[in-house]
């Protein structure tokens, strides 16, 4: 198996100079650039497996770039590491496409366990079928697309995680917390029902492309199963 390949775009040298450090002696190759145009040029040339993402750059959004990047590399894990941590800030860079969310200042050993996390998430990705189908329902890995018979459905990044978590094992039901720490890495709390808007917005989004079709059903007391079906 190949050196996993760490970006870095952050602005503050020395915080991006530490970054290196930790990250080097994961046995992690990492590449650092201070701007979003550097890193833009950075990604299209390495094709690194995760970057560490600051929201604040000299020259861009990190908002806008990780939104740029996730339709441009499905596969690629993206950790936003930034000082803005109210909890709207959390969601939007979630939704947008963003992996995982850490905010400044930050525990060492927690940024190493959440890129390892992401490395290991990104393997099964690479090597997945291009394309998933089920009875009038396609999900492409590649484009990060979902289409019900000929029509696309527009899903946020993490509602797409999410049917994607579900749809990999039909029939085996799969708790809120497991698909929590899939789609939003290190955000689970015990009493949070954020899973459930999720899935009801996923599902009444599939639902207005198929009526009367259900691809995810409810198991009382577990979670939620994805069961392909006809109408």
């Amino acid at each position: 198996m190949s050196q996993p390949l760490i970006l870095v775009v952050d602005d503050d040298a020395t915080l991006s100079e530490m970054l290196c450090q930790l990250l080097a002696r994961e046995g992690w190759a990492v590449h650092a650039v201070l701007a979003g145009r550097d890193g833009d040029k950075a990604l299209s040339q390495l094709r690194p497996d995760v970057v560490v993402l600051d929201l604040m750059l000299p020259d861009a959004n990190g908002l806008d770039l990780c939104r740029l990047w996730r339709a441009a590399h499905p596969h690629l894990g993206i950790l936003m590491l930034t000082a803005r941590g109210k909890p709207l800030d959390k969601v939007l860079g979630l939704e947008i496409g963003a992996d995982d969310y850490l905010t400044k200042p930050f525990d060492k050993r927690e940024l190493v366990a959440r890129i390892r996390a992401l490395i290991r998430r990104q393997a099964p990705e690479r090597t997945a079928p291009a394309l998933m189908r089920f009875d009038g329902l396609t999900i492409d890995l590649l484009q990060r697309e979902v289409r019900v018979g000929n029509e696309c459905v527009a899903l946020t990044g993490i509602e797409f995680k999410l049917l994607l978590e579900l749809a990999r094992t039909p029939g085996k039901p799969r708790t809120r917390e497991q698909l929590s720490a899939h789609v939003q890495e290190g955000a689970y709390r015990p009493l949070d029902r954020t899973v459930d808007v999720q899935v009801y917005r996923l599902r009444r989004k599939l639902m207005k492309h198929g009526p009367g079709r259900g691809w995810i059903d409810t198991v009382r007391g577990e979670g939620y199963v994805f069961v392909p079906r006809s109408s």
